[in-house]
């Protein structure tokens, strides 16, 4: 079987000559759940654009599922990659969640009937149905978050990248999102600079720093080295301390 991402060598300038990336190698098998972490400016949600073809490679290879991520492959690889920004109001833009929700499906061609039977599901899987005829901007900041992440399962998407998600949610809200996270049957790739929520979701993380991967193992281990999280400039919040038995 393919792994689900499979990234070679992968670099990348901006325009203005910035080299964001400089040989990033990761492979992420299916149904695995992986933490990307890093300082600002290390390039995480860079090598996020790229995994469903927003960003193109200056060198180098994204596959998914086997499938190179190329121009010719954009539409299928957007069905299998779904991208939830850090802020969800980048996502939502129509006049109901539900209308948001089933965007994605109708721009597929679906059936009036498909779409509703996606809508109707992704709406459940993160606990929005009561919601879902609200205007999204009269819901909360967790709740918003949701609904993006409904707009990324109706799709049917195989692979979800998540950048920063639990970013300006209260205590409750990020467990919410956790629980819903935890329970889908989908591969997860987070990035993320909150370290506990790493170790509750991911079970393998890598560090992203210098434009290259510097670390991959098991998100305890990681976390559990306080010598490799101060080299690249990561920090557990005060009295935090990784289980023994993680």
């Amino acid at each position: 079987m393919n792994p689900a991402v499979a990234v070679e060598g992968l670099r990348f300038s901006y325009p203005d000559g910035h080299a964001a990336l400089d040989g990033v190698d990761l492979t992420v098998q299916r149904g695995e759940r992986l933490a990307v972490l890093g300082p600002n400016g290390a390039g995480k949600t860079t090598l996020a654009l790229h995994l469903n073809g927003i960003l193109r490679p200056t060198d180098g290879s994204v596959r998914i599922d086997g499938v190179p991520v190329v121009k010719e492959n954009l539409q299928q690889i957007r069905r299998r990659v779904g991208l939830v920004f850090q802020d969800p109001d980048d996502q939502l833009f129509m006049p109901t969640v539900r209308e948001d929700i089933a965007f994605g499906p109708r721009n597929l061609g679906l059936s009036a009937a498909e779409t509703a039977a996606r809508v109707e599901s992704a709406l459940e899987k993160v606990g929005l149905t009561d919601l879902a005829d609200r205007p999204p901007h009269h819901l909360s900041f967790g709740q918003r978050r949701r609904a993006a992440v409904a707009t990324v399962l109706a799709m049917d998407a195989d692979v979800l990248v998540l950048d920063e998600p639990s970013s300006n949610l209260d205590p409750a809200a990020r467990r919410e999102l956790a629980e819903i996270l935890l329970g889908l049957d989908v591969t997860v790739l987070m990035i993320t600079h909150d370290l506990p929520y790493a170790l509750q979701l991911c079970p393998r993380s890598v560090i992203l720093a210098d434009r290259r991967i510097q670390a991959d193992a098991p998100t305890a281990e990681l976390l559990g080295d306080p010598e490799l999280l101060a080299r690249y400039r990561l920090e557990l919040p005060y009295g935090f301390a990784v289980p023994a038995t993680a």
